[in-house]
């Protein structure tokens, strides 16, 4: 309806244009729609071929309603229309601009998003690339760490190796001098003996003419000397034997000096025995619990508390196989009752591989007899020499003046009671055997002689002779490493840890699981093995007030003065993976052991060999 009433609207619909011109109408063009197609002709121009009929009809229609009463509300409906298009193409523009925003904003956002998602991939990337480079330093490390162990060990090589024929120029050069030393020496003597033989050739004559002048002088005043004292000894002898007076004093004053000497002589043997074997103790004694009197003057508080003391158990402390118990337990009683009948004592040898207990055992029987306890060890009797059979009596006649008796445990008896017949000992080792021999040739209800040893067949057949019961100690099996193992654990590291005396702190896992573990890899472990094991696990403390009073299986001794390698850890924290770590450094210490024992060869021994497991030696 725009067009027709000379409204034009634009392209948007925003105003109106021109009016419409209508195409100039042609000639005949009425008629031209009846013709057929055959009588047409091709058109002139491009309207040729436009039907005005359409316009016509709306120029018609126009002009009646332009006449009409309604054209003036036509009218207003036409524009009312327009605005409504109008108003509608105004909102479509606002919902395509408010459409256009969105997509801005949603742009926007996919823009941000899409930056987020690269700032997160490059930083993945940044991440990635500084492991990578962090990979290839730690590797960069490593090899260099590699190849400086490498150069060490290389170096440490060519120094031993340097010093291996340094030692070996240096040995080949002291031998060198000293066979040059020994040729000119030889030269010497033979040159000096040359020279010497000549000039005795040379003045052999005038040596002897001195020598018969000498002689001659020396001839006369021997003659003249005892012509002179023959001469006043036989004038005095007259006068003496004329005075009897002078004959009776002089035959009593001799007799007097005679008998004061020898009184006095032995008076001083007896006095000096009776001090040595009562204030001291012989040279040969190493430790002894026997009380003196300069013990009981010096520290007068321990030895009353070693005398109100109980007897303790022969087995407290010492860990051993069933069967083992229960003979020593029955050796124990028996030595009890023969102390308390004041019967004879029996004389034991206990043998085994080095540190199964055959030193704790000793001391735990004499404690629980109720008697005193010397040691003294085989190897101190060799050095002595002359002076071994000395000490060797004054060993005995000390312990024959025991008033509760003595247990003598005699360690590495093999040392010094070898076999006579075989072995090739020293004249005074054998003289020492002999006098032990003597001592020992009846049992005594002073003394019970106990001897130790790891190798008891070189015992002299004699010592075999006065041997009353033998005792073989084994290694421990797995029940009884557990059960040492546990007992040094609680004794070392847990009562230290829960007490809170000492710095030393336990961290939380399974003490039995562990107790059992160590157990399991310890196999062919000695007592003392473990107690050092166990020591070593107690490494914390540092202070000799912390250091235990009394080690079994001679761990002190190793010890020192209890600085036992400091703490593991700053903090003072025994964890799993240090006692681990103290377990394999012991079976690693323990198998060069065997290996060194395997260098020197096999030596059979009586009972268990230490090359064989306990397992295999029961």
């Amino acid at each position: 309806m725009s067009w027709l009433f000379g409204i034009n609207k634009g392209p948007k619909g925003e105003g109106a244009g021109p009016p419409l011109s209508l195409p100039p109408v042609q000639p005949g063009a009425e008629g031209g729609g009846e013709r057929g197609a055959g009588d047409r002709q091709a058109p002139k121009d491009k309207w040729s071929n436009f039907d005005p009929t359409g316009l016509e009809r709306a120029a018609k229609a126009a002009r009646e309603l332009e006449h009409s009463r309604h054209a003036k509300e036509a009218l207003s409906l036409a524009q009312m229309q327009e605005q409504t298009l109008q108003l509608e193409q105004q909102s479509k523009l606002k919902e395509y601009e408010a459409a256009v925003e969105q997509l801005k904003s949603e742009q926007i956002r996919v823009q941000a998003e899409e930056r987020r998602k690269t700032l997160s991939e490059e930083t993945r990337q940044h991440q990635a690339r500084a492991q990578y480079q962090d990979k290839l330093a730690r590797q960069r490390y490593e090899d260099q760490l590699k190849q400086q162990q490498l150069l060490n060990e290389d170096n440490l090589r060519k120094q031993e190796e340097s010093v291996q024929k340094q030692e070996a120029m240096r040995r080949a050069t002291v031998e060198r001098e000293m066979e040059l030393r020994h040729k000119n020496e030889m030269l010497r003597v033979e040159a000096e003996a040359r020279a010497r033989a000549r000039a005795e050739r040379e003045n052999a004559d005038i040596t002897r003419e001195q020598i018969r002048l000498k002689a001659a002088e020396h001839r006369q005043t021997i003659l003249e000397s005892i012509r002179t004292a023959g001469t006043l000894f036989g004038e005095g002898f007259r006068a003496f034997v004329t005075d009897w007076d002078k004959v009776t004093a002089t035959v009593a004053g001799l007799t007097l000096l005679a008998v004061g000497v020898y009184s006095a002589k032995n008076a001083t043997a007896v006095a000096g025995r009776y001090v040595e074997a009562r204030l001291g103790k012989p040279s040969l004694v190493r430790e002894t619990s026997r009380i003196s009197v300069l013990d009981a003057l010096r520290h007068p508080v321990q030895v009353s508390r070693r005398l109100l003391s109980k007897p303790q158990d022969a087995l407290e402390g010492v860990i051993l196989s069933p069967s083992l118990e229960a003979r020593v337990r029955d050796i124990a009683i028996a030595t009890r009752n023969t102390k308390r009948n004041k019967s004879l004592y029996r004389n034991i040898l206990m043998y085994g591989p080095p540190g199964t207990g055959k030193t704790l055992f000793a001391k735990k029987l004499a404690l629980h007899s109720g008697m005193d306890y010397a040691i003294m060890t085989g190897g101190d009797v060799a050095p002595m020499g002359r002076e071994g059979v000395t000490a060797m009596h004054k060993v005995f006649d000390w312990a024959n003046t025991s008033r509760r008796g003595l247990l003598l445990f005699v360690d590495e008896a093999d040392a010094f009671l070898r076999k006579r017949a075989t072995e090739k000992i020293s004249e005074d080792l054998r003289a020492a055997l002999n006098a032990f021999l003597h001592r020992t040739g009846q049992h005594s209800s002073k003394f019970m002689l106990v001897l130790a040893s790891n190798q008891p067949e070189d015992f002299d057949w004699a010592v075999s002779d006065r041997i009353d019961e033998m005792v073989c100690f084994h290694l421990p099996r797995l029940e009884e490493r557990e059960r040492l193992v546990r007992m040094y654990f609680d004794k070392f590291v847990l009562k230290p840890a829960t007490e809170g005396k000492q710095r030393l702190k336990l961290a939380q896992f399974d003490y039995s699981r562990k107790c059992s573990e160590v157990a399991q890899l310890t196999e062919g472990m000695s007592g003392r093995e473990i107690a050092q094991l166990a020591v070593a696990w107690q490494e914390q403390l540092t202070t000799p007030d912390g250091c235990p009073q009394t080690q079994p299986w001679g761990a002190k001794a190793q010890l020192g003065v209890c600085e036992a390698m400091a703490y593991a850890s700053e903090d003072g924290v025994l964890t799993e993976a240090m006692m681990d770590a103290r377990v394999q450094d012991a079976i690693q210490q323990h198998q060069q052991k065997m290996q060194w024992l395997t260098l020197e060869g096999p030596r059979p021994q009586v009972g268990e060999s230490p090359h064989l497991s306990p397992q295999q030696a029961s």
